[in-house]
């Protein structure tokens, strides 16, 4: 293992560290001290591990994209397994696999919980599982901003004008992301604060909002969310999380306006105001609207959490807005709005060009200053493909596991695109700390592959398997 992957994670675990030690202090400011001792052993084990990294003298090796794509994918199991310490060591008599499986749904901001009730719970650990996908959150924009480099010129137009980033670059945009993600989180504390909400659960739903998390600090989000007003404002603070980090950012300090910068959220704005007129003239009728806009911000955020009364029987249009997922730079997932776009215009240019062989067609696009080359197409054709693979293979797995098809289809995409299950898609029942061995091991992998953007996967496979 080279010095570089040793870093990368050390940071991440320094930073678990500072968010441990917060909830030590928290614990003795109120004088809950019933897991207290799972905060010491969290702290020691992730702080030692982050400055072990820095101080080992490790043989430096050349940075590859191979060496990046492995330091991502290798967090992504080392840190919740320091994560689930807490878990594993409280008074709730959970198993390894248990707790571990509710660390990566939350490092991944997925949201599947094994706790049956909520209330139930030490408020330090209800604040440890918000923390953990906060932290998943900032790894997931982290690992963006590392692999910039396999993505195409148009999604990284979004982000930079520079076609690599070296260690001084790197640096600057990560200390950006950082101040960005944390003076989000603080806003968004604040406007919860400001429209009623109790101070804990503000601070627990700030961080679930901007890392598109599904952990809640209570069973039920209506009893909470309970007022129209509160419901329109929680809808409107979901898509934080659906339009990029840097959208505010770009508006108040950018001082050359490329509109570059803008294409992907002025596209994801007419998304979001298309579907709002559909929703509010075909689907209103039975339903108060609040209610009918809460889920659909939630599913373009891929937060996923709904009301027990949101409609269930729209559940396959909630699962394709799911799909679709947000910004290219954003902590929600998806196959993103821009690449389904492009797909779908290229698509249609194609069968155009065959059926009317005397007009020409490009692959140019309002707001983008340039074609989309051939090559990028070809990469969104290859992650719709691998996500249908994917989306196959954990279908058939949970179902051989003993889960009934409907819900191993339903489940299999809300993992892929790591969304909390809810009343939205009809699997708010759903008890996963019944469901056996297999079917959470299952689970575990499909997380992990949904946060790591699936592109990567080809790059694996085409690394390991087919060698040039």
């Amino acid at each position: 293992m080279n010095r570089f992957v040793l870093n990368y994670l050390g940071v991440f675990f320094i930073l678990l560290s500072i968010l441990s030690l917060f909830n030590i202090i928290y614990s003795y400011y109120f004088n809950l001290y019933l897991n207290i001792n799972t905060y010491f052993y969290t702290f020691l084990v992730s702080f030692t591990i982050g400055i072990s990294s820095f101080i080992s003298k490790k043989i430096e090796s050349k940075i590859t994209i191979y060496s990046k794509i492995f330091a991502v994918i290798l967090g992504y199991f080392l840190i919740p397994s320091v994560i689930s310490i807490p878990y594993y060591f409280s008074i709730y008599n959970l198993s390894f696999l248990n707790c571990y499986f509710e660390s990566i749904s939350g490092f991944t901001s997925t949201g599947f919980t094994v706790f049956e009730n909520i209330k139930h719970l030490d408020q330090s650990l209800i604040l440890w599982r918000s923390t953990s996908q906060w932290l998943g959150g900032i790894y997931f924009l982290f690992s963006i901003l590392l692999l910039i480099d396999i993505f195409d010129d148009t999604l990284k137009k979004s982000l930079t004008n520079f076609i690599s980033f070296n260690y001084s670059e790197t640096f600057k945009q990560s200390f950006k992301i950082f101040i960005l993600y944390s003076a989000l989180t603080f806003f968004l504390f604040i406007v919860l604060k400001l429209i009623n909400f109790r101070t804990f659960d503000s601070f627990n739903l700030s961080m679930t909002l901007i890392s598109s998390g599904g952990f809640l600090p209570v069973n039920e989000v209506e009893s909470i969310v309970n007022t129209n007003f509160k419901e329109i404002v929680f809808s409107l603070l979901m898509l934080f999380s659906y339009f990029s980090l840097f959208l505010i950012y770009n508006i108040f300090f950018l001082k050359e306006k490329n509109l570059n910068f803008f294409a992907e959220d002025i596209y994801l704005f007419i998304y979001f105001i298309l579907l709002l007129i559909i929703f509010f003239i075909f689907f209103n009728f039975e339903y108060n609207f609040s209610t009918v806009l809460f889920s659909l911000t939630s599913s373009m955020s891929n937060i996923g959490i709904s009301f027990k009364d949101s409609p269930s029987n729209l559940w396959f249009v909630y699962l394709i807005i799911v799909i679709i997922g947000g910004s290219f730079f954003s902590t929600s997932s998806g196959l993103r709005l821009l690449k389904v776009y492009f797909l779908f215009k290229y698509s249609l240019n194609e069968i155009l060009s065959y059926s009317r062989p005397k007009n020409v067609y490009t692959n140019r696009f309002y707001l983008i200053d340039s074609n989309i080359e051939q090559k990028d197409i070809n990469k969104y054709f290859l992650s719709v493909i691998i996500f249908i693979i994917s989306l196959f293979l954990v279908t058939s797995l949970l179902s051989i596991a003993g889960v009934n098809f409907e819900e191993s289809f339903k489940l299999g995409i809300l993992t892929l695109m790591n969304t909390v299950n809810s009343s939205m898609y009809d699997l708010n029942n759903i008890n996963f700390i019944e469901l056996n061995s297999y079917s959470k091991l299952i689970m575990i992998i499909f997380m992990i592959i949904g946060r790591v953007e699936l592109l990567t996967i080809l790059i694996i496979v085409k690394k390991f398997i087919f060698k040039t």
